[in-house]
């Protein structure tokens, strides 16, 4: 499992100044630096990150997560995240930092609050 590849689908959200990044693979230490990337690439408003093609995160995952939250929020932008399941949810539990994130069930309702 630690091999399987991090896809990263980057399009336009349905608002002016929203962004979705897709994800579908783990977020890993092998797979973080395109998403740090992207991530750093992004100034749109409000950042969205569907998380439901995610099976599991690692602490270096956390860590980008945490990262992407500290410069949204420096900058006034939003970040939201989506489909998280109960066993990266409970990382960011375990880790203390569930609290720094927003949590949608869907996308669409991402989207319509951003």
């Amino acid at each position: 499992m630690p091999s399987d590849p991090l896809v990263i689908e980057d399009i336009p959200g349905p608002k002016h100044g929203q962004r979705v990044l897709l994800l579908s693979g783990p977020l890993v230490m092998a797979t973080l630096f395109d998403f740090q990337a992207k991530v750093r690439a992004n100034n749109s408003r409000a950042l969205i990150i569907d998380f439901s093609k995610v099976p599991y995160v690692d602490s270096a995952g956390i860590g980008a997560l945490v990262g992407a939250y500290v410069t949204h929020q420096k900058d006034g932008r939003s970040l939201a995240l989506v489909g998280v399941s109960d066993r990266v949810h409970h990382a960011l539990q375990v880790t203390r930092v569930e609290h720094f994130f927003r949590f949608f069930n869907t996308l669409p309702e991402a989207e319509s609050d951003a």
